[in-house]
């Protein structure tokens, strides 16, 4: 386990893991901000690009797991992206849609932005978000995080405006 919250755990993924992330990449509603549902492959892809990064970094995006269940519900992590002309560290998350409008990805990122500051020592952490995906915007203010730039990124053959929020450490 990587880190805990009053009702999740958050833990590196592994190959087991290939069936709940499917529920997630392969939901044409949950997808809406990646331009559509991944296939197996873009899906299996996505699974080893997150243990790649484990090893490099010793983060990534984690299995978030409710505590209750024991059923991995999403994914919300660490990793490095290109913004512009540097890299940042950004917390993402990705949640299966039965479990949206529940608290659980403000919840997560909440973990994942302690982790940044207190474990990583990071001056700031972000989140860069589709222009169009509120939902996702409303964690990121919920974590504090607030607007602080915007950039058009080309993915799938569409130009997609994306924001970035941002909260220093103090």
């Amino acid at each position: 386990m990587i880190l805990e919250t009053e009702r999740l755990y958050l833990r590196e993924m592994d190959p087991a893991d290939f069936p709940a992330l499917c529920e997630i990449l392969q939901d044409e509603d949950t997808m809406y901000a990646y331009e559509g549902a991944f296939n197996d492959s873009e899906a299996r892809e996505w699974l080893e690009r997150q243990i790649s990064r484990y090893q490099k970094w010793n983060f990534g995006l984690w299995a978030v797991v409710l505590k209750e269940t024991g059923k991995m519900i999403g994914q919300c992590g660490l990793t490095m992206q290109p913004w512009k002309e540097t890299e940042v560290l950004e917390i993402g998350y990705l949640f299966n849609r039965a479990y949206w409008h529940k608290g659980y990805a403000a919840e997560a990122a909440e973990g994942c932005k302690k982790y940044a500051f207190e474990v990583l020592q990071a001056d700031e952490v972000c989140s860069i978000i589709r222009d169009t995906n509120m939902a996702s915007q409303k964690v990121a203010v919920r974590c504090g995080m607030t607007k602080t730039d915007s950039w058009t990124k080309h993915y799938r053959g569409v130009d997609m405006p994306h924001d970035r929020y941002v909260i220093r450490r103090f």
